[in-house]
């Protein structure tokens, strides 16, 4: 039913589903039910001037038009205006394939890049491309990429890919801050706006494209199935694109309702669903929907029958998700405040159902122990008999390693814990290691996932809503959070050990990362510490259950660098963040230390070794780990440092 209705963020389809399942939730055995308006700046192609794409010859004349099949298809967040370069053709424009480009003699620099959907995000292939000094952007799908089985149904040759290009989440006109109606912030943009235009185009399209490429013959693993010959790098012919997007002022709402907690009511457990969607959006939001609504009405019924839950739940749809989880983080840069002081762990039920092959838990390190315990308690959605632990361990022993995936920044999910330091866990089943063709097309309806699933599809989204309930009644039931604090432990090591092979560098400077060992000793013992009070305590205290329990759910926050403003890093995670206050951008500075000027990663970074930046990247980093481990142990008088 939802994927029938049209719900676009801003829609007048969307104001007539966000009453309905308001309505839905007031039917049911809730505490509150309510809806928050967010005014965001979200960008929409002109009907009176539609994107174009031109042929221009050696004189620079505009030519013959390429027909883009479909005007509605666009990249929200796109810079608008015009640009014309020689054409070349990038793999999936990740920052190697623009390296391979140069290194084969073909700079992307002053050209408009064709890439292929999937790998990375459209906003990473287009911060790439104008990192390396590309004039524009043209992303398409590439059937190589996808299932090849002639029983299942593939995407149509005539059908472009949707997905916006800011590389962030939340409204990028009010970068860090909630966009409600009264916040008069003078006019800002997010740093992870591109300055250069993209636009996806069809297969059809891109093969008209390649056929006119000249210049080297690409790399075997770049070659795709699209010609019946071989795909060449370029340059080619020169192109025009024209990109006359808009930004519309638009209100978006989120629906809430809750759950009250028996006796930590200031405590949340949050589920959410994304409810837009920019076409059907059968699997890209209204599976997700629809099982909300399921466990809305599931655990309304359980308290009917008496369940009362020790934490509060708290069940929201949101909208605005297509244009970067905007409703989702506009709520969280609204109540940053205080969020981190309730939220326990947020549950997302985005993208569950792509398939039915593979399962991954795209989560933090917090959760995988629970995750492990709820497999064993579900029954696998294809395998009868088997509960889905042995359906995964059956392919590969070491569970975590075939499920457990780092939370990616397309999901909502990403920004409750990069941004505000809560645990957070998307589950998706997917196909065998081949992308979902219809995500983001106008073909993503609810037959063709039927059809790709092979009418297994209420089995599997069943399984989905089982281990989301379960997760749910175990973090809002448990008497002791089940949260495995001392997880964070082996995640540091892990990390430590791709900064040990430039030991020897850092000797030969002066430098030593003794002070990392120290910090993540220092936060294994106060993990294994607490465990050992908590396993000692009287159970009955309720006091000191209260206590241990804020203690375990802080334990992310800890991870969020107390050194960068949340306004202009708003990803202030260590590990899972970005800037330079995180782990990921201290080894890619060690990292210059073995490379000389010339790789470059792009056109624009600053590209030699800093010590006094890279002192204070080491130093900020140790003292949040540091940091870590102190709270962790509790009391200030606990704290066993030596300093």
């Amino acid at each position: 039913e939802t994927s029938l209705r049209e719900r676009v963020a801003g829609s007048a389809g969307m104001a007539a589903l966000t009453q309905d399942i308001r309505a839905a939730l007031s039917r049911q055995k809730l505490d509150h039910v309510w809806t928050d308006t967010h005014y965001v700046g979200l960008q929409f192609p002109d009907p009176a001037h539609p994107n174009t794409l031109h042929w221009v010859d050696e004189a620079g004349k505009v030519g013959e038009q390429l027909p883009l099949e479909d005007p509605d298809v666009y990249c929200p967040y796109s810079a608008i205006g015009n640009v014309t370069g020689e054409l070349v053709y990038a793999h999936y424009g990740r920052p190697e394939d623009l390296q391979d480009l140069r290194a084969r003699g073909v700079d992307p620099a002053g050209r408009l890049l064709l890439v292929r959907v999937g790998v990375i995000s459209f906003a990473q292939k287009v911060t790439n491309a104008q990192d390396f000094g590309a004039q524009g952007v043209l992303i398409y799908p590439e059937p190589a990429d996808f299932s090849q089985d002639p029983h299942k149904p593939s995407l149509s040759s005539q059908q472009a890919v949707y997905g916006h290009v800011h590389l962030g989440t939340g409204d990028p006109y009010t970068p860090g801050f909630p966009s409600f109606n009264q916040t008069q912030f003078p006019p800002v943009a997010s740093s992870g706006l591109p300055s250069i235009p993209a636009q996806p185009i069809s297969a059809d399209i891109a093969s008209r494209l390649l056929r006119k490429l000249k210049g080297p013959v690409a790399p075997q693993e770049w070659q795709g199935s699209l010609l019946g010959s071989p795909y060449h790098l370029g340059p080619g012919p020169g192109l025009r694109l024209v990109v006359n997007n808009h930004r519309t002022s638009t209100p978006i709402n989120n629906i809430f309702g809750c759950i009250e907690g028996r006796s930590e009511p200031d405590h949340y457990v949050v589920i959410g669903a994304q409810r837009d969607a920019w076409g059907p959006g059968a699997a890209k939001s209204a599976v997700g929907t629809a099982i909300l609504l399921e466990l809305v009405r599931t655990f309304s019924s359980m308290v009917s029958n008496g369940f009362r839950p020790r934490r509060s739940l708290l069940f929201i749809s949101w909208d605005g998700g297509d244009f970067g989880s905007v409703g989702s983080t506009e709520w969280l840069e609204g109540y940053l405040s205080v969020l981190h002081l309730k939220a326990v762990v947020y549950v997302s039920l985005d993208n569950a159902v792509l398939g039915d092959d593979k399962f991954h838990a795209k989560t933090s390190p917090l959760l995988t122990s629970l995750i492990e315990s709820v497999l064993k308690q579900v029954d696998s959605p294809n395998h009868s008999g088997q509960t889905l632990y042995e359906q995964v361990v059956f392919t590969n022993p070491s569970w975590d390693a075939e499920v457990i995936r780092p939370l990616p920044m397309d999901s909502s999910a990403y920004s409750f814990t990069a941004f505000v330091g809560v645990p957070a866990v998307e589950f998706s089943f997917m196909e065998d290691d081949q992308a979902y063709p219809f995500l983001h097309t106008k073909e993503d309806t609810y037959e063709n996932l039927h059809k790709v699933l092979q009418g297994r599809l209420p089995a599997v989204a069943q399984a989905v809503a089982q281990l989301a309930g379960q997760l749910l009644i175990r973090l809002s039931h448990d008497r002791l959070l089940p949260l495995d604090f001392g997880r964070y432990g082996d995640v540091v090591l892990r990390h430590i050990g791709n900064l040990n092979e430039f030991s020897g560098d850092l000797k030969a400077r002066g430098l030593t990362l003794q002070w990392v060992y120290s910090a993540r000793g220092d936060y294994i013992r106060a993990a294994e510490k607490l465990r050992q009070e908590i396993y000692s305590s009287e159970e009955r205290d309720e006091r000191l259950t209260r206590m241990y329990n804020v203690r375990i759910m802080r334990v992310e926050f800890y991870f969020l660098s107390q050194y960068v403003s949340p306004a202009d890093s708003p990803f202030r995670h260590i590990f899972m963040g970005r800037g330079d206050h995180t782990l990921g951008a201290l080894l890619d500075h060690l990292r210059l230390l073995r490379s000389n000027s010339s790789g470059t990663p792009g056109a624009t970074s600053s590209a030699v070794f800093q010590e006094s930046r890279f002192r204070r990247q080491l130093a900020l980093l140790t003292w949040t780990l540091q940091g870590a481990a102190n709270a962790l142990s509790g009391d200030v008088w606990n704290i066993d440092n030596s300093f």
